[in-house]
C-alpha cells in the first residue's frame, strides 16, 4: 500500500514538473518568435525574371541574371545585419501566370500586392541602366519625387555607392514620377540602377561575384545609414 502511494506521489511531481518546464519552454520560444516579428522587414526586389529579360546589354547580357546575383546577396548582407529580408523573387522567374495576356502588367500588379501584404519598413529594388552612348556609366538611385523618405534613402544609398564603388563620375540621385513601383509603393521605395550594361567595362564589372558583393555591401550600408537616421 505504502510502496503503491510512493508511486502516486512521484508520478504527481513528474507531472509537475513536466508542466512546469512545458510551460517555461513556451515562454522562451514565445520571446524568441516575438523579438523575431520585431525585427524591421525589408524587401529587395529582383527587377524582371521569367520571360522578361529586362535590359540586354552588352554581348547579350541580360538585365535580370544579374539583378537576381545582386539580390541575394543584398538578402545575404542584411540578414547577417539582423533584418528580415522579403524577396519578390528568388528564381528567375516572373510574378505573373503564363496564361496572362498582359503578364508585364500582372507581374508589376503583384509586386505591389506583395509589398503591401508584408509591409516592409522600406524596398529596395534592383536594376541595371542603360543608355546609347556606351560611355555612360555609374550606379544611380531613383526616388518617387513627393516621397521625403524616399528622398532620404535614396540619398543615402547613393552616397554609400558612390564612396565605395568609386566611379569615375559620381552620379546624383533622381526624382521620377513615371516608374510604376514608384508610383504604386505605399511605402518607402528606391530604384537602384547598378550600373550601366550599355557600357562594356561596367558591364564586365558587374558579372563579377566580387563587385556584385561590392555592390550588395554598398546598398546595405546606405539601408542601414537611413535607418539609424530615423530614430
Amino acid at each position: 500500500m505504502k510502496k503503491y502511494v510512493m508511486e502516486l506521489v512521484m508520478s504527481g511531481l513528474l507531472l509537475v514538473c513536466f508542466l512546469l518546464l512545458s510551460r517555461q519552454a513556451a515562454q522562451v520560444s514565445g520571446n524568441t518568435k516575438s523579438q523575431g516579428n520585431n525585427r524591421e522587414v525589408i524587401a529587395v526586389d529582383p527587377g524582371h525574371g521569367g520571360g522578361d529579360p529586362g535590359m540586354i546589354g552588352v554581348d547579350n547580357l541580360k538585365e535580370k541574371g544579374i539583378n537576381l546575383e545582386i539580390a541575394r546577396k543584398l538578402e545575404r548582407v542584411l540578414t547577417e545585419k539582423g533584418y528580415r529580408v522579403v524577396m519578390t523573387r528568388k528564381e528567375d522567374q516572373g510574378l505573373y501566370d503564363p496564361s496572362a495576356l498582359n503578364k508585364k502588367a500582372q507581374d508589376m500588379q503583384r509586386r505591389i500586392a506583395l509589398l503591401e501584404e508584408v509591409s516592409p519598413v522600406l524596398t529596395v529594388s534592383i536594376h541595371q541602366n542603360s543608355y546609347s552612348d556606351p560611355s555612360v556609366r555609374g550606379p544611380q538611385v531613383f526616388y518617387y519625387e513627393s516621397s521625403q523618405e524616399g528622398k532620404k534613402l535614396a540619398q543615402a544609398v547613393q552616397e554609400e555607392m558612390n564612396q565605395k564603388l568609386l566611379p569615375q563620375r559620381p552620379r546624383q540621385i533622381k526624382g521620377n514620377t513615371s516608374y510604376y513601383l514608384l508610383k504604386r509603393s505605399k511605402g518607402t521605395l528606391v530604384i537602384v540602377e547598378c550600373g550601366f550594361l550599355t557600357n562594356p567595362e561596367e558591364a564586365e564589372l558587374l558579372q563579377k561575384e566580387e563587385y556584385q558583393q561590392k555592390v550588395a555591401g554598398a546598398v546595405a550600408d546606405g539601408i542601414e545609414s537611413y535607418l539609424n537616421s530615423r530614430k
